[in-house]
């Protein structure tokens, strides 16, 4: 319609200006020729001409617009309405409950009688398309437990609740699966289920647990425990593993410190060292060198005995031996600073930091970091368990000369676990 409304106001512009035309040369000669007249009104038909065509490429142009904006608004429309996840099997001796299969809806699982489920009971579907949990199966039950192995929606009906009447006790149904509250109010009935249960069933009695465990996996975002989620009927806990206490937010797993509380069993001639998870009792031991002996100064300190004038070979060993022990979560992030020498004093003129050695090759690195400091760096990570050394030599020189090397030693412990 504004493209309609353009296109006349434009023509009766046009024609007023061909009208001006016409009317000047009418004010300058009395009597205008007749090939004026028709020069005038051939530019304004010329005029008229372009205009329409412009007219029409614009409302093509418009058209094919609202043509994109109404495909791609059906596209979204189309992909959010067909947005479920594929229809789940029901095992083999059992049945699926549930018929709606979009996001955020859930199906549940029953068995035969004689049968039971192994596997999580209840499903959802996930943003991601596809269903939490694994499918599960309906195993046969061997002897006397095939008489409750599962229950349909008719198991807690009123008609089965048991009675008094006949000799032998019919056996309580499983803790997943209780009766549920149903109101009834002007002909229309409200069903609801305890906290951490779900209606399960198409007459809507029978209420069944919600594995939380199933639909939060281990190792997804989201998860509930850091370790191990075990499902309960109505809820669920979580454990850790051994070495580790429940932490307070009842999901993490804390490190228990064996050593501080006195809980090794290290002897007094060992030192005890607390890993996560655990602890290990070390033995520190000074080395024997063929000519150079030294003494143990601290637990975890040796140093070198005065050497004889002019021996060479004694003054090259280290003057002293530091062991130092460091516990470490598995897979731990890299490249990360683990520990720093420095030099408390300086006697020559150049300080000289490295590896001298271990069986971490690869995984360490040691950087200068200050004048009389030098760091050691992890620099790949470390898949536990598994125990690593570094071996960080600092060297004094003066104009070239050795005065002194001082070897740190530092044992990494690592966990089998990431926390």
């Amino acid at each position: 319609m504004e493209y309609l409304l353009s296109w006349r106001c434009t023509t009766f512009i046009i024609l007023m200006m061909g009208l001006h035309l016409v009317t000047m040369s009418s004010a300058q000669q009395e009597c205008p020729s007749t090939i004026d007249l028709l020069n005038s009104l051939r530019q304004v038909e010329k005029m008229l001409v372009v205009h329409e065509a412009s007219y029409q490429h614009g409302l093509r142009a418009l058209r094919k617009k609202i043509g994109a904006l109404h495909n791609s608004t059906m596209a979204i429309f189309n992909s959010g309405r067909n947005a479920t996840c594929p229809k789940p099997e029901a095992p083999p001796h059992g049945r699926r409950l549930g018929r709606v299969f979009g996001i955020g809806h859930e199906v549940h699982f029953l068995c035969k009688p004689g049968y039971e489920l192994i596997g999580p009971r209840t499903r959802a579907c996930l943003e991601s398309l596809k269903w939490s949990g694994q499918p599960p199966m309906c195993r046969r039950l061997n002897g006397s437990n095939s008489s409750m192995a599962s229950f349909s929606s008719a198991a807690l009906s009123a008609s089965s609740l048991p009675t008094h009447s006949s000799a032998s006790a019919t056996a309580p149904p499983p803790a997943s699966i209780r009766p549920s509250h149903c109101t009834h109010f002007l002909g229309s009935t409200r069903c609801t289920c305890d906290v951490g249960f779900t209606i399960s069933g198409r007459d809507n009695n029978v209420c069944t647990d919600i594995d939380e465990c199933s639909l939060f996996p281990l190792g997804q975002p989201g998860r509930l425990c850091v370790h191990q989620c075990v499902n309960t009927p109505g809820s669920f806990h979580c454990v850790c593993p051994a070495g580790y206490s429940l932490a307070r937010d009842a999901r993490s797993c804390s490190d228990i410190d064996e050593c501080e509380n006195g809980m090794h069993n290290c002897p007094a001639e060992q030192t005890c060292v607390n890993t996560f998870g655990g602890f290990q009792c070390v033995t520190v031991e000074c080395p024997h060198m063929k000519n150079a002996t030294y003494i143990k100064t601290s637990p975890m300190r040796c140093e070198r005995n005065p050497c004889v004038v002019a021996d060479a070979a004694c003054t090259q060993a280290p003057n002293s031996i530091t062991f130092h022990f460091l516990a470490m979560v598995s897979n731990m992030s890299a490249p990360r600073d683990l520990f720093r020498v420095s030099a408390a004093r300086v006697l020559g003129d150049t300080l000289r930091f490295g590896l001298a050695g271990g069986h971490g090759r690869g995984y360490f690195s040691v950087q200068r970091t200050g004048r009389q400091t030098g760091t050691l760096l992890l620099v790949r990570s470390i898949k536990g368990p598994a125990a690593l050394e570094a071996e960080v030599e600092m060297s004094e020189l003066q104009q070239g000369t050795l005065l002194g090397r001082y070897v740190t030693k530092v044992s990494l412990l690592v966990s089998a676990y990431d926390f």
